[in-house]
């Protein structure tokens, strides 16, 4: 009777090594805490004041904003104008889109670096970051504005993490609570809460706190920040990564509580969204993607 021939050293060797690269990328991919998520997510139901994101199904996808030839990053809602915002940063402008992603008119940027995000504060009042010199830039914006001068402009300096074109990729704003959220990129990956700009009282000193909350951020488990979005209704925030191709809902304490993915077959998407750069939602909860190179989606949750 032969013996069974035992397995060959290179052989066990390659399989361990197999193993180990994937145990690695889906740490790198946050993969496993993905999965985790998604499992306790069949045993648990969010609540009433959830944006709940996995209900929501594309209604205008890969749309080409017509008369653009740079790429577009980051979007804002104005509740005012009811219109959308965007900019790029090869030649710099801020760009006013309607609900339907078309032009409505383009603002010059001087003197912005490389402006990465915008995010609405209060009628007429903006702030745009320059990602690589962590710049948040206050502007005022009129009907009759046709550029900007960032020299003008009232603007602070973080300074934090610095690590070449790693910076600002995302901007939102809590009117309520008066405080900007702002997305690091990645390397390392993080959410800072800054208070106190842009100043809103003339009359009172002039103070700004920054906090962070590497508990939250540790959370998120996704690659990099392409765009932050807050919604005052339920006080929670939505984070766009574009590696990881995925919106996350978190609640006021960090915790994830939904995802729209960004790949092909989900959520009625015929093919996944590349390069998604920036994210809004309208007064009424509908949401906005903004990818390079100038594809524009809109994703509504269906009445019940």
């Amino acid at each position: 009777m032969r013996r069974l021939a035992r397995p060959k050293p290179l052989i066990l060797l390659s399989l361990t090594v197999a193993l180990v690269l994937l145990i690695a990328a889906g740490q790198y991919l946050r993969l496993f805490e993905r999965a985790w998520f998604n499992i306790n997510t069949l045993w648990h139901t969010v609540g009433e004041q959830a944006i709940a994101l996995d209900k929501y199904q594309v209604t205008i996808q890969a749309q080409v904003i017509e008369g653009l030839d740079d790429d577009v990053s980051a979007l804002t809602f104005d509740p005012v104008r009811k219109s959308l915002f965007t900019v790029t940063n090869q030649n710099a402008e801020l760009i006013e889109l309607s609900l339907d992603g078309k032009i409505l008119r383009r603002i010059a940027l001087i003197g912005f670096g490389d402006p990465e995000a915008v995010e609405f504060i209060s009628e007429n009042i903006y702030v745009i970051t320059d990602e690589r010199q962590q710049r948040l830039i206050k502007i005022h914006l009129e009907e009759d504005t046709r550029f900007l001068d960032a020299a003008d402009a009232e603007q602070m300096t973080l300074g934090v993490h610095m690590s070449g074109n790693k910076g600002f990729e995302g901007l939102a704003y809590d009117s309520i609570g008066k405080r900007l959220f702002v997305a690091k990129e990645r390397d390392p990956m993080l959410i800072y809460e800054v208070h106190g700009f842009p100043h809103h009282n003339p009359e009172k000193s002039y103070a700004v706190h920054v906090i962070n909350n590497p508990k939250r951020d540790a959370g998120l488990f996704v690659r990099d920040l392409s765009s932050l979005q807050y919604d005052e209704r339920s006080g929670h925030l939505l984070a766009l990564s574009d590696e990881s191709r995925l919106i996350i809902e978190l609640d006021i304490d960090g915790r994830p509580l939904s995802t729209l993915s960004l790949n092909k077959g989900r959520h009625g998407l015929e093919k996944t969204i590349p390069q998604a750069e920036g994210l809004a939602m309208d007064d009424d909860g509908n949401l906005y993607v903004v990818s390079e190179p100038n594809l524009f989606y809109v994703f509504k949750k269906p009445q019940p």
